[in-house]
């Protein structure tokens, strides 16, 4: 594949960034539901200050129905209680009127001073389940139109979903001007590939094997390209990291030792994404996994007996850590939101450990879309630049 030339200096660093557990999703033992640790506003907020201490330049704000806080609202409040994390804030399409969503996101993004990003999702609602090919044309529209009241003075649209005409933005214009918020995504079939690939800025991914990987960020840049565009590519997964590989293993084995597979099971399908492409690829990573659970040197899959979505993590010593998020980056992965249990915990020990010898960014200030800076094209594993 063709290396894209980049000119910005920041394309050596990384997006570095944390998970803030707004759907119950933090344990000491996972599947061992705890009250300090169930999602309250006040347990979530110190997660994102916790953070924030460490280092982390970016935190995740998932959206649940099931459990947990809303997530527009609960970083409407962080905004006022941060100074430097950006927040990337989940957006179900549809959930809300989309010339609504973009006054919320506008209003959002004036009182984090542009310290926003959005991860735009396309599950089902509570009492919903909608064709794959439904749900990607309506988020596929809601995008539109959100860029449309970023970008113009007045909205003009005729999709299958949604008719607007003639409507000012005005009250939609965000804090950013140079587009709005950058757009993060994950998706594996061919229809969320397009819709990234068009409008989207970050491809996000699961962990799986990296030949998966690599793969899949090759595809997504077909599509891209197809637009005249480049993307990023991100990489969400769990973290357990001491100062010894021997340790890492144990806390991993430690942490599923009070596990029923039974409630894990329940756990995974009570989630809106349980039965998403996405999803059984983090199930076929667990099948292919070692009789200790690692699918990878490294890559355990143990955390996925009790989670829907991301469902593995990396595990060893800050050497090692250190090497496979080089070995990411070298693919072309220059955003990773990482996290672990408890949530707090863990990231007081990648803070400690591993952030001091890494180069980090906020891929919106330093990168976004900058003039001349560009991101670079995925590499197959075992490429370099």
């Amino acid at each position: 594949m063709t290396i894209v030339p980049v000119t910005s200096a920041d394309l050596d660093a990384a997006e570095v960034s944390w998970f803030s557990a707004l759907c119950s999703d933090d344990y000491r033992y996972l599947g061992v539901p705890e009250g300090d640790l169930r999602s309250s506003f006040e347990h979530c907020r110190d997660i994102v200050q916790e953070a924030e201490r460490q280092g982390f330049r970016n935190v995740l704000a998932p959206s649940s129905y099931q459990v947990g806080q809303d997530t527009l609202s609960f970083v409407a409040a962080m905004s006022q209680l941060t100074t430097r994390i950006n927040f990337l804030a989940a957006i179900r399409c549809g959930e809300m009127q989309p010339i609504m969503l973009a006054r919320t996101v506008a209003t959002l993004d004036h009182m984090l001073k542009g310290r926003l990003t959005l991860n735009v999702i396309s599950s089902d609602f509570p009492g919903e389940v909608a064709e794959s090919a439904f749900r990607y044309q309506r988020s596929r529209e809601v995008v539109e139109i959100l860029k449309q009241a970023w970008t113009r003075d007045r909205i003009d649209y005729q999709g299958e979903v949604y008719q607007f005409e003639g409507l000012t933005t005005d009250p939609a214009r965000p804090y950013q001007q140079n587009g709005g918020p950058l757009l993060y995504f994950g998706g594996y079939s061919p229809a969320a590939l397009e819709l990234c690939g068009q409008h989207c800025d970050v491809y996000l991914m699961w962990p799986e094997p990296k030949e998966n990987l690599a793969q899949r960020m090759k595809d997504v840049h077909q599509v891209a390209e197809k637009y005249g565009r480049t993307l990023d590519y991100g990489l969400r997964v769990h973290m357990i990291v001491r100062d010894t590989e021997a340790e890492a293993r144990d806390y991993a084995d430690h942490l599923v030792s009070k596990l029923d597979d039974e409630y894990g099971r329940l756990i995974r399908d009570r989630a809106h994404d349980s039965i998403s492409l996405g999803v059984s690829h983090q199930a076929k990573a667990r099948e292919l996994a070692d009789k200790f659970g690692y699918v990878e040197p490294n890559l355990w899959t143990g955390v996925g007996r009790a989670r829907s979505g991301c469902g593995a993590a990396l595990v060893g010593s800050t050497d090692q850590v250190l090497s496979q998020i080089e070995d990411y980056r070298k693919m072309g992965i220059r955003a990773f939101i990482f996290s672990g249990y408890p949530h707090i915990d863990e990231a007081q020990h990648f803070g400690k450990r591993v952030m001091p010898d890494l180069k980090t960014c906020s891929l919106p200030h330093e990168y976004g879309r900058v003039p001349g800076s560009v991101p670079a094209t995925p590499l197959g594993v075992g490429e370099r630049v």
